[in-house]
């Protein structure tokens, strides 16, 4: 699946503009792109991209994020999202399509219903419902929000919650909120917001049954990350 989405950002979508004698638009962007340092000597590549082609009526997305374990020289985490995105307000878009996740043990296929855009008071928020082919069915919230500090320097809070409606307990999940990632991000932009590097700090950690399930297996619950990278913008 790494492959499949290194392939996706290598095919020409890019960059962010519409062609000349048509109406499609396509593009790519790395809302992170990141070196993390954890709490106990953990050595981390973090990544969360997105890739669209399409028109202002329907596009068609990629949405990837993983995390890559220097010290286990595998992945710790990696999804692939593909979904087909319409408006349907001023500030809101629609999505479905199907989701890739890749964890410990057997691989998981999930359909995907989202709502992605900007709430009151210019929050960006992406809230996705799946249903995994075994029918069990998750949720996720995605908040951010960007402070402007100067024209240039740019402090961006942000929340993901994730929470699931049943056990999976073949990839370690519990019904209840099953993971907590916030982070704070201070970028400052070099080139028109195409390219933003940053400093920062994450917290991620899990709680309820999956805590438990995490703790069984002698995993971590939570954790401190310092993290350095830039956004990336064509």
């Amino acid at each position: 699946t790494f492959l499949l989405s290194a392939l996706v950002v290598a095919s020409g979508i890019l960059p962010a503009h519409a062609q000349e004698k048509g109406l499609v638009f396509y593009g790519i962007q790395f809302e992170e792109l990141e070196y993390r340092f954890g709490d106990e000597n953990e050595r981390l590549f973090g990544f969360d991209g997105d890739a669209f082609i399409g028109t202002d009526e329907l596009k068609l997305r990629w949405l990837g994020k993983g995390e890559y374990s220097f010290d286990d020289n595998a992945f710790e985490k990696l999804e692939n999202r593909f979904v087909l995105q319409k408006p349907v307000s001023d500030f809101f878009d629609v999505k479905a399509g199907f989701r890739l996740d890749t964890p410990e043990g057997r691989d998981r296929w999930y359909g995907v219903l989202g709502l992605a855009g900007l709430a009151p008071q210019w929050f960006e928020t992406d809230l996705d419902l799946f249903v995994s082919e075994k029918g069990h069915l998750s949720t996720r919230l995605d908040l951010e929000y960007e402070f402007l500090l100067t024209n240039r320097l740019i402090l961006t809070p942000s929340l993901n919650i994730d929470a699931a409606f049943s056990d999976d307990r073949e990839i370690g999940i519990g019904k209840g909120v099953t993971g907590i990632e916030a982070g704070l991000r201070l970028g400052y932009d070099l080139v028109d917001r195409a390219i933003s590097p940053y400093v920062g700090v994450v917290y991620e950690g899990t709680a309820g049954k999956t805590a438990d399930l995490r703790r069984e297996a002698g995993s971590d619950v939570d954790g401190w990350r310092t993290v350095i990278g830039t956004r990336l913008m064509f």
